[in-house]
């Protein structure tokens, strides 16, 4: 399912998860190999499988998507809405993605299936990338929830 085609116009929104990972001030994005919004900066995350708990969901995309082991601090942040229409009106995409703040473990991230590249980046850099709706404040959410810095 790498080109999303299989979530288009769905019958109710999609609930996915992401995981904001801060180690040393900075924050780990990955570059979105898939549709909708190929390309454009965001955290790691996905959906939520059927019987699995927000905050596994979270670690499990994340060590799927780019390899890293971290831990989640306190409950979900924030949810982010993703709405997209096509010109007739009708939700092309739906997700509502619940968003976690986490420290690093272990293990340097590499892209996976899902990312063409991932960095490590200070709240001031994100100002200047490309990212998905809501990734700023979902990002000093996080922060703030760390403290600003981590291993």
């Amino acid at each position: 399912m790498t080109d999303g085609e299989d979530r288009l116009f769905p019958v109710r929104p999609m609930i996915g998860v992401s995981i904001a990972v801060i180690r040393d001030g900075r924050v780990l994005l990955a570059a979105r190999a898939n549709q909708p919004m190929r390309g454009v900066w965001t955290l790691p995350g996905g959906l939520v499988e059927a019987g699995e708990r927000l905050a596994q969901a979270a670690l499990r995309e994340l060590q799927e998507e780019v390899g890293v082991v971290a831990e989640v601090v306190g409950p979900s942040l924030s949810p982010t809405e993703i709405i997209m229409r096509d010109e007739d009106g009708r939700s092309r995409h739906h997700y509502v993605i619940l968003p976690h703040a986490a420290t690093w473990l272990s293990g340097e991230p590499e892209p996976g299936p899902e990312a063409l590249g991932v960095r490590w980046a200070r709240l001031d850099e994100v100002a200047g990338l490309e990212t998905t709706p809501g990734l700023a404040a979902t990002l000093a959410e996080a922060f703030a929830r760390i403290g600003g810095t981590s291993r």
